[in-house]
C-alpha cells in the first residue's frame, strides 16, 4: 500500500523497530494521529495460541474504565418486561420476532452490538449467516446473552469491549481515541491488559504474547515492550 508523504514523514521521526515503554508508546501513538478527525486508537497483540483448539480459544469482554470515545448503538432481543427493561436502560433498538426480515431482507444493520436474552437465542439463530460473519451475533463469554439486559445495556454504552481471536491469532481492540489524554488511554490499555493477561490458556506451550502494537486509525504502529505483561 502507497502511503502518503505526511505517513512517511511520521515514519522517519522515530525507530518502528524499537520497543517502548506503555507511557511512551502512549505518547508516540498519539503523536502519530494527524488526520482531521479524531482517529480511535487501537491495540494489536499476537499470540502464540492457536485458536484452531477450542482449549487455546480466547474471548471475553472488559468495559474500558474511561470508555471508547464511540457512540455505540445497541440492538437488544426480547420480550415483555425484559424488552421494557431495556429500552429503559438506553437500547437503541428492541424488538424480537419482527426484526428477522427486517434484517434478512432489507439488510438492516443500523447497530454496533447485538444483545439478547436466553429465550430469544432461537429467533436470534435465524440471523447467524448475517451477524456471525460480522462479529454480532450474542454469546454468553461476551455477557451479550443475558437476562440481565439493563447490566448489559448499560456496560455496553459505559465502554465494554469484546475482545476474541481472530483467524490470524491475533488480538484487536479499541483503547479509545487520539484525544483522550494519555492517562486516560494508559488505564484503558491496563484494563485490558490486565484482562488479556489473565487470560492465557493453561494448554499454550511457549509464548503467549509474541508482540503488542499500538496504532491510530491512519497512522504508523509503535511496538510495546511486552516484558510488563509477561
Amino acid at each position: 500500500m502507497k502511503r502518503g508523504k505526511k505517513y512517511q514523514e511520521i515514519v522517519k521521526s522515530y525507530d518502528k523497530l524499537q520497543l517502548f515503554d506503555t507511557a511512551e508508546a502512549i505518547a508516540q501513538v498519539k503523536k502519530n494521529a494527524q488526520a482531521k478527525f479524531d482517529e480511535t486508537i487501537e491495540l494489536h497483540v499476537r499470540t502464540g495460541c492457536d485458536g484452531r483448539h477450542a482449549d487455546q480459544q480466547i474471548r471475553g469482554a472488559v468495559v474500558l474504565p474511561n470508555g471508547t470515545g464511540k457512540s455505540v448503538r445497541v440492538l437488544v432481543f426480547a420480550k415483555n418486561a425484559k424488552a421494557d427493561e431495556a429500552q429503559a436502560a438506553g437500547a437503541d433498538f428492541v424488538g424480537a420476532e419482527e426484526l428477522v426480515p427486517k434484517i434478512q431482507k432489507e439488510g438492516w444493520l443500523d447497530f454496533d452490538v447485538v444483545v439478547a436474552t436466553p429465550d430469544m437465542m432461537g429467533v436470534v439463530g435465524r440471523l447467524g449467516r448475517v451477524l456471525g460473519p460480522k462479529g454480532l451475533m450474542p454469546n454468553p463469554k461476551a455477557g451479550t446473552v443475558t437476562m440481565d439486559v439493563e447490566k448489559a445495556v448499560k456496560e455496553i454504552k459505559a465502554g465494554k469491549i469484546e475482545y476474541r481471536l481472530d483467524k490470524t491469532n491475533i488480538i484487536h481492540v479499541p483503547i479509545g481515541k487520539a484525544s483522550f489524554t494519555e492517562q486516560q488511554l494508559a488505564e484503558n490499555l491496563d484494563a485490558i491488559m490486565s484482562v488479556l493477561t489473565k487470560a492465557r490458556p493453561s494448554t499454550l506451550k511457549g509464548t503467549y504474547m509474541k508482540s503488542i502494537v499500538l496504532s491510530s486509525t491512519m497512522g504508523p504502529a509503535v511496538r510495546l515492550n511486552p516484558v510488563k505483561y509477561l
